[in-house]
């Protein structure tokens, strides 16, 4: 899936969305996490993927969290591993352990990362004026003004990001393992592990190339 969009429009959007959270019922309401997530799936179009056999996948999930690293395996991790194993084994691959060889290794990682920042309001009144212009109240002609106000955001983003790598082709490619695929999922509650299956589904549905037959 791919956005395009302005920056400035981005900009605004975002501010008028977080004042207006601040004052009114939560306008999101309506809609469920899966309505959120973000898809993407990125390939190495030079692979040919039924060329491996075997895979092996980590048995934690590295979690990087504010620029924390560190390794854990929680019920949400096994969810995930468990279904990437389920459509691997779908697609025509064969399981084995880390130390027999696979000529896939798969890696998962969970990404947690929290921004904020604060907003001039006398600059938002710039773009304000030209969505109410003051003629709709009998001013045409007038602009906007106020005082020193600011205002604060906060954006969490949560992503999950699975790499596949080549194993099989380590030494050829220089005594390096490259990564010929990517998943990447963004968007709210992708760590519930109940949605795990169907969150790794829509990678794979994404990716008709990834079989081994």
């Amino acid at each position: 899936m791919k956005f395009t969009f302005k920056p400035g429009w981005f900009l605004l959007s975002a501010i008028t969305f977080l004042l207006l959270q601040g004052c009114t019922k939560n306008i999101t309401s309506s809609y469920s996490y899966p309505d959120t997530r973000i898809y993407i799936a990125q390939r190495d179009s030079t692979v040919q993927y039924n060329t491996f056999k075997t895979f092996s996948v980590s048995d934690s999930i590295t979690i990087i969290d504010n620029g924390q690293t560190y390794k854990s395996l929680t019920t949400t991790g096994q969810a995930f591993i468990d279904a990437m194993i389920k459509y691997m084994k779908q697609n025509g691959y064969t399981l084995v352990s880390n130390n027999a060889n696979p000529d896939l290794g798969i890696n998962l990682s969970y990404i947690n990362t929290t921004s904020s920042s604060i907003v001039d309001m006398s600059s938002y009144l710039d773009y304000y004026s030209g969505y109410w212009d003051p003629s709709y109240w009998g001013y045409g002609g007038y602009g906007y003004y106020s005082p020193s106000y600011y205002g604060t955001y906060q954006i969490n983003q949560a992503s999950l990001s699975i790499n596949i790598l080549d194993l099989k082709d380590a030494v050829t490619n220089g005594n390096r393992i490259k990564i010929i695929w990517n998943g990447l999922i963004q968007g709210e509650g992708i760590d519930d592990p109940t949605t795990a299956d169907t969150q790794i589904l829509h990678l794979f549905q994404a990716s008709p190339y990834l079989k081994a037959n």
